[in-house]
């Protein structure tokens, strides 16, 4: 169905030239796919797709004659033409319907002279939308399958039947999972569409684990990451995915949680979700107890999970390795799991428990590790955010990652003294850097190499009672120095 409306669109004016350029040369040229429905739901689309009856090797001659860089890397008919600041307009050729034997990718593909025919191949109906500016604010829209009414009541639904859109490509079914969760608020799947996810679930096999990986990070990376999860379960999809995690579904806990393990996993990846925390934060709030099924001892409230923290690193090493994960990811969000765990009280737990835990975890992984420790306790259903043993370990994970106040910040040492005054070690080489450091801790700009020696100089012409004087002084200001910085890092975490 063909339209004309009064539309006002803002489509930036690399992608009109590339409209323009190619109509100017007979053929036709639609903006199609995501960037049109983004427009209709009032966004600034990320990217432009453009749909075109001209042949790859016509569209590239188009913008040759206007000195317009272009490539053409695939058997599929999109050409990137490159504008300035790495503004890319992907240009496809008009394609009709084929057979897709690998669930991917079309067995031939075959050219089509009209519009109609290339949006009938497109997945879902709010994808399958055409426009093209006719002037400033009039645009032809051509909407065969009603896109813009499912856009206006928020539905995802095939084009056409879904199972013969599944059976093309079946991560089709994780996209429709994934649009519902990322377009926005009160998005569903249409029912039938929906209906055929649940029959052809155990298909998504046979994509390949990258698109798989890709798919589950958009839904992990949105705000409703834990319906999208849940999303994947309902529709039977999470059991080709990470089957280990839906094993937790039903497993009840002990008196420290007040859901099961799989709904507690949820609730810590939707608290991430909400604070938008990075991906490695995410994905272990999902994983992190994914080891307590196979560890559960026991039952009701006393039921104990001795290791699963180990366990569940493994099992989580094993379920990103499966879908291809980068090894960095991998090794971040493992190490994020096997460490969630630790135990820390205010009154039991003493500096070198906290530098251990510190050097296993590492201190780079830190800051990450605390706020999985929020999300695990928000998840088990504890209403306080932040209790004061947290504030305390952050205080602590501070104050021991801090280089201690020490002559070893200065830039000068013990043999350099030794050096410069020709004399021997002695008592007289420490009382020297005391003196030293304090003057340095007074004014850091007092720490060169130049002027500590001129100050050693002065030191050194002082008798033995005047130096024994300056040294008792320099070491209480500098305990002074120390207490009064400790204190201004627990008014940081409200501790006493």
């Amino acid at each position: 169905m063909k339209q004309t409306k009064k539309l006002k669109f803002v489509i930036p004016k690399y992608a009109l030239f590339a409209l323009k350029k190619i109509k100017e040369k007979g053929f036709e040229a639609y903006i199609v796919g995501g960037c049109t429905r983004d427009l209709f739901m009032g966004k600034e689309p990320s990217d432009w797709d453009i749909a075109t009856d001209a042949r790859p090797e016509q569209t590239q001659a188009v913008f040759k004659e206007q000195n317009v860089k272009t490539f053409y890397e695939n058997d599929f008919g999109t050409v990137g033409v490159v504008f300035p600041k790495n503004n890319i307009v992907e240009i496809t050729t008009y394609r009709s319907e084929s057979t897709y034997s690998d669930y991917r990718h079309p067995d031939k593909v075959v050219w089509s002279k009209h519009i109609e025919e290339d949006l009938k191949r497109r997945d879902f109906t709010i994808n399958a939308i055409a426009i093209s500016p006719i002037s400033k604010d009039k645009f032809e829209i051509i909407d065969l399958f009603n896109g813009l009414a499912d856009i206006k009541n928020r539905i995802i639904r095939t084009v056409g039947k879904p199972e013969e859109r599944f059976s093309e490509d079946f991560l089709r079914m994780m996209r429709a999972v994934r649009f519902e969760n990322t377009l926005g608020k009160g998005w569903k799947i249409e029912e039938n569409t929906e209906k055929a996810i649940i029959k052809y679930s155990h298909l998504l096999e046979k994509s390949s684990k990258e698109r798989i990986r890709d798919e589950l990070t958009k839904i992990i990376m949105s705000e409703n990451a834990a319906q999208g999860i849940e999303t994947l379960r309902k529709t039977g999809l999470l059991n080709h995915i990470m089957p280990e995690l839906e094993k937790g579904f039903g497993v009840k806990q002990n008196k420290h949680h007040i859901y099961d393990c799989y709904k507690h996993n949820l609730e810590c990846l939707n608290y991430t979700a909400k604070k938008d925390l990075n991906f490695h934060i995410k994905m272990a709030a999902l994983l992190h107890d994914v080891g307590k099924p196979t560890t559960k001892k026991g039952a009701g409230e006393n039921a104990t999970f001795y290791n699963h923290e180990i366990v569940g690193a493994k099992m989580a090493e094993k379920m990103l390795n499966r879908l291809k994960f980068p090894k960095k990811d991998v090794d971040k969000i493992v190490n994020l799991v096997r460490y969630h765990l630790f135990y820390y009280n205010v009154d039991e737990v003493g500096e070198s428990s906290v530098r251990r835990l510190i050097r296993k975890a590492g201190t780079e992984n830190m800051e990450d590790l605390l706020q999985l420790r929020m999300a695990d306790r928000i998840g088990s259903g504890c209403p306080k955010a932040e209790p004061y043993k947290l504030r305390h370990l952050k205080y602590m994970i501070e104050k021991v990652s801090k280089d201690p106040i020490s002559v070893k910040m200065l830039k000068i040492n013990g043999n350099d003294i030794m050096q410069i005054l020709k004399t021997e070690p002695g008592p007289k080489i420490g009382q020297f850097l005391d003196i030293l450091l304090e003057e340095v801790l007074k004014d850091p700009k007092n720490n060169t190499k130049k002027y500590l020696t001129e100050k050693l100089l002065e030191l050194s012409r002082l008798n033995n009672e005047e130096l024994i004087k300056l040294t008792h002084k320099a070491k209480k200001e500098i305990d002074k120095i120390e207490v009064k910085q400790d204190q201004m890092t627990k008014e940081r975490y409200w501790v006493t």
